[in-house]
């Protein structure tokens, strides 16, 4: 099992890389300004730090290993998605003054862009972590 203060980190770490990625890239397909999307993305950013903790919290205790399959890598990134979409539409809606139709094909865009990010960063943060704990560096 993992520890909170490992948690922590993946989280911080998790989104700092995903807001350096898509912040540019969402103004830019929106046309909505960076200043604009730069604030929704931190709110939904602190929104998914909170997620992450919980869901990777609960999904360790489902699968209490650090050697996951694809199929459970695949779970535990979707079920992170699927979650953050149903919590975040209407905040998103709201934000960029857009329908909740159109929220949710944006929306859905970026969960396929953070099902592949948190698929690839997850196996390199525990592959970091096992050599890590295999060195003793790890507490």
């Amino acid at each position: 099992m993992r520890s909170w203060k490992e948690r922590i980190t993946h989280t911080l770490l998790f989104e700092m890389g995903g807001l350096v990625l898509v912040t540019p890239l969402a103004s830019w397909l929106t046309g909505h300004g960076l200043s604009e999307i730069g604030v929704l993305a931190v709110g939904l950013a602190s929104a998914a730090m909170l997620w992450n903790l919980v869901w990777n919290r609960l999904f360790d205790v489902w699968v209490p290993t650090r050697r996951r399959s694809l199929v459970q890598r695949m779970a535990q990134a979707f079920g992170f998605e699927l979650g953050l979409l149903i919590m975040t539409l209407p905040a998103v809606a709201w934000w960029l003054g857009i329908g909740i139709v159109e929220a949710f094909w944006l929306d859905l865009g970026f969960m396929l862009f953070f099902l592949l990010y948190a698929m690839v960063f997850n196996t390199l943060f525990d592959h970091v972590m096992r050599r890590r704990l295999a060195q003793g560096e790890c507490g």
